[in-house]
């Protein structure tokens, strides 16, 4: 027997001392989805990152610069009081909040919700023909019908059958006139719009986790340097809800509650669902339709009409610009939601502060925060040959804006695609097929 010592490994631990902490974990830091695997220990304060809490903050100023009108719209053509439509407002954005930090949190996925838009398009032309109490009771069931929708797993079902280039084609054709709204800003906001883009670019360049951030704040110098800014506060205040007892009527359940479940699960939760698909995670529909049901039930007295998946500003934290490592693009749903809370706390008085951006500066800032989101949709659309053409198909209709029934363009494109993709493959004869 040789007396040769063997020489220690370069990377072993000193006799009578703990291993190093790197060599203890024997599984992968996150699994193939993008979510932590069973042994990673990630903390939010260790994930936390100041492009995905900027990305957090765009979704929400995306969110109230635009869907929110159509709120409002339908208040005043529901003859809504100013304590209901503050009401109204705190609800969605309560709701939103609590569903986009905690599921956040709970499936470390960016998952961002909102309030239904088509739902509340729908309201501006309906509201006004049922008592609120009535329209209460409707947004009621309709929470409740999505919320066991989703926990049944139908909608997830239905979801998986859906080939993943029709899915990417429908993320492209949704985030389309996004990406060219940027560049139609030009014509009207020269100024704003260049400096996004330029700021945009050049950051990209050298500070690329920072591209955004760069960009919002040169397009704000810009609307202040052009006189464009009319962002003032007179008070603040918080929001007072306001409960109100629904009242049940087959007209009503009819007119709206029907409509908004379909308009809600079909373009709105079905694009949420697909957005975070494309982006490389694996959604739990069980768990975010039923609770976003849930939510929509609970709040529904307080004039909340649906919370849902969101899928546009969904994009904007489920993107590299969010940050580079899927695993900590959570951070940007739960800095989305707590944007969404502080908001809600203060009703509609805060709103004014977003409704004062011009809205070449929201377009573009929004168009160069989906760039990322639309590459890849794009890049998932053609990547099998002979998906293509039905991938075409869902893009084309998808960012044509066509809306039938009440229900957007999102819906008809995955439809079409669908139709397509079956047409062209699966009902091909065997010899048609080896051709």
């Amino acid at each position: 027997m040789s007396s040769k010592t063997p020489t220690p490994h370069p990377d072993a631990a000193p006799p009578g001392s703990a291993p190093p902490e790197r060599a203890e974990p024997a599984e992968p830091a996150e699994a193939a989805d993008g979510s932590p695997a069973p042994g990673a220990r990630p903390g939010l304060f260790r994930d936390a990152s100041l492009s995905a809490v900027l990305a957090g903050f765009v979704a929400v100023v995306v969110s109230y610069s635009g869907p929110l009108v159509i709120v409002l719209a339908a208040a005043s053509a529901g003859h809504l009081n100013t304590a209901q439509t503050s009401s109204w407002v705190w609800a969605i954005s309560i709701g939103s909040g609590l569903t986009c930090i905690a599921l956040s949190l709970r499936t470390k996925m960016p998952v961002i919700t909102a309030w239904s838009t088509p739902g509340a398009a729908l309201l501006v032309t309906s509201l006004g023909a049922y008592s609120y109490a009535e329209a209460i009771g409707a947004f009621i069931v309709t929470g409740l019908v999505i919320t066991l929708v989703g926990l049944t797993g139908v909608f997830g079902w239905l979801m998986r059958q859906v080939p993943t280039a029709v899915v990417s084609a429908m993320l492209a054709g949704i985030l389309f006139s996004f990406g060219t709204g940027v560049f139609t800003s030009l014509k009207t906001a020269p100024l704003i719009a260049g400096s996004v883009l330029l700021a945009y670019l050049l950051a990209k360049r050298w500070l690329p986790r920072y591209a955004v951030l760069v960009a919002l704040a040169a397009g704000v110098a810009a609307s202040a340097v052009s006189s464009r800014l009319d962002v003032h506060l007179d008070r603040i205040e918080l929001a007072k809800p306001v409960l109100t007892t629904p009242e049940f009527s087959l007209a009503s359940l009819i007119g709206i509650a029907v409509p908004m479940i379909l308009a809600t699960l079909a373009s709105q939760n079905a694009p949420g669902m697909a957005v975070l698909t494309a982006s490389g995670y694996q959604p739990k529909d069980r768990l975010l339709i039923g609770s976003t049901g849930l939510v929509s039930t609970a709040l529904a007295p307080f004039g909340s009409h649906a919370i849902n998946l969101a899928a546009i500003t969904a994009a904007i934290c489920t993107g590299p610009e969010s940050h580079r490592d899927p695993r900590r693009r959570y951070v940007a749903g739960v800095s989305c939601g707590a944007f969404y809370l502080l908001i809600g706390a203060f009703g509609s008085t805060l709103v004014v502060l977003f409704a004062g951006l011009p809205k070449e500066l929201v377009a573009a800032v929004a168009g160069v925060a989906l760039l990322g989101a639309l590459a890849g949709g794009l890049t998932g659309a053609v990547k099998e040959e002979k998906d293509r053409e039905a991938a075409l198909i869902t893009f084309l209709a998808t960012a044509s804006g066509l809306t039938l029934f009440g229900i957007g363009s999102a819906f008809w494109g995955l439809l079409f695609g669908v139709i397509a993709h079956l047409v062209l493959t699966r009902f091909r004869k065997p010899t048609e097929a080896a051709k």
